[in-house]
């Protein structure tokens, strides 16, 4: 979307004239002849993109993978909002709120390649994906797939079927560095029986930034009768893909992760046919089964955080999906290339190039995850995560595009000393 057509959309919508990102295209005009992967290595461009985030100084952030933090021109126009919605009070709640919202989820779901009708503005991958798991009809006995390695939240989602209706939860363990996509595909599909029903599978798996093969797992399972429903918190506007091309049957992710829309926004897709069939967590009568929106009833919420989501979209596209995964990318393997060999230091995260992205994990052999966290804020002022799950012990590194290489040396330099 052009420059004149963000401008008149908005208007339109009655939200005023929103900050626009000009500073940001004269940096992009500036590199617009290199390849993705030759702008990924231009320090002085992203040295450029990192001025338009307010960063603290006390320590080196490598933990965006929970929040990625808001650029200023997409919080200035957040705030612009809250000012905006406050000043129109229960006259915007009545009157175009839902417009608004309705176009803010077009606007998704051109980013997404699916249509408007299977999108819904949530507040995070957990409700997501709990509306679907909450919403399948269950029966005694039916079973579910999925990773010791996924999000909690989901795990204890389906532990609450089994106490409500006696299903069977089925877990299966994601290796760290696979031989091949069949090695996945085959771990999943040998854990389906006739009593399968539903299989959720991570798109990158969040403790290690494992990219799993989601399209040949979910033909695998479509062949034996079992919807596949996708956990994409860390991969939605990380890395460049299309929902349908998946041909997932549900797929959940967080806004406020890698496209940067302030915190309380996420998504949810339904695929069209896949609608009727989920049970909704709130009561709203009167919607037709086929309409999406009857499972998107949540009551007042803020709205002015659903008006962010356009402004996100508009400076993703500004600095470009292919520049910014790329950047990711080269991020990860910079770090990663110059410690993975090394003696006492294990990386969690596949070698292999497109099983990833800007997300790794790394341990010291013979350190506590709590314990090298710990000592990379106390001594050597790195903020990252602890992670101590089967398989997978040491702490998730997650750059943005913000993070520069003189910081990424200063990890490496930690890591070194600490083996």
């Amino acid at each position: 979307m052009n420059k004149r057509t963000f401008l008149k959309h908005f208007a339109a919508l009655g939200l005023g004239t929103p900050i626009l990102f000009d500073t940001l295209d004269k940096w992009v005009s500036e590199i617009e002849h290199l390849t993705p992967e030759e702008a990924a290595q231009d320090e002085e461009f992203w040295a450029r993109v990192r001025s338009g985030y307010r960063l603290k100084p006390d320590y080196i952030n490598l933990e965006n993978g929970y929040y990625c933090i808001t650029p200023q021109e997409i919080l200035e126009n957040f705030i612009h909002h809250v000012r905006y919605v406050n000043y129109q009070g229960s006259h915007y709640m009545r009157t175009v709120q839902w417009d608004n919202k309705r176009y803010m989820c077009e606007k998704l779901a051109e980013l997404a390649g699916c249509s408007a009708e299977e999108i819904i503005i949530t507040r995070n991958t957990t409700e997501s994906l709990d509306t679907i798991i909450g919403g399948v009809h269950w029966e005694k006995g039916d079973e579910a797939v999925f990773a010791l390695q996924d999000y909690g939240a989901m795990q204890d989602m389906f532990e609450l079927q089994v106490q409500k209706h006696g299903i069977v939860n089925k877990k299966v363990s994601v290796p760290t560095h696979p031989k091949s996509d069949s090695e996945i595909v085959e771990l999943y599909a040998n854990a389906i029986t006739d009593k399968t029903r539903l299989l959720m599978v991570c798109h990158m798996v969040n403790i290690t930034g494992h990219i799993l093969p989601i399209r040949k797992i979910c033909d695998m399972a479509h062949s034996k009768g079992v919807e596949v429903m996708v956990d994409g918190a860390h991969a939605f506007a990380h890395f460049t893909f299309n929902i349908p091309d998946l041909d997932c049957d549900y797929y959940g992710t967080s806004l406020h992760k890698w496209l940067s829309v302030p915190l309380g926004a996420g998504m949810l897709y339904v695929k069209k046919e896949k609608i009727p069939g989920i049970w909704q967590m709130f009561g709203e009568m009167g919607r037709q089964p086929d309409d999406i929106q009857r499972l998107n009833h949540t009551g007042t919420h803020p709205v002015h955080t659903d008006l962010a989501i356009g402004n996100a979209l508009e400076y993703y596209y500004h600095l470009g999906p292919e520049r910014k995964e790329a950047r990711l990318r080269y991020l990860k393997e910079y770090w990663t290339s110059k410690v993975r060999d090394l003696p006492h230091i294990e990386v969690n995260t596949p070698k292999e190039s497109h099983r990833s992205c800007g997300i790794a994990n790394v341990g010291v052999k013979g350190m506590e995850p709590s314990e090298m966290a710990k000592t990379l804020l106390d001594k050597y002022r790195i903020f990252t995560v602890a992670i101590n799950r089967p398989g997978v012990r040491g702490c998730r590194i997650s750059p943005n595009v913000y993070t520069s290489i003189k910081e990424l040396d200063a990890f490496v330099a930690a890591l070194k000393d600490m083996a």
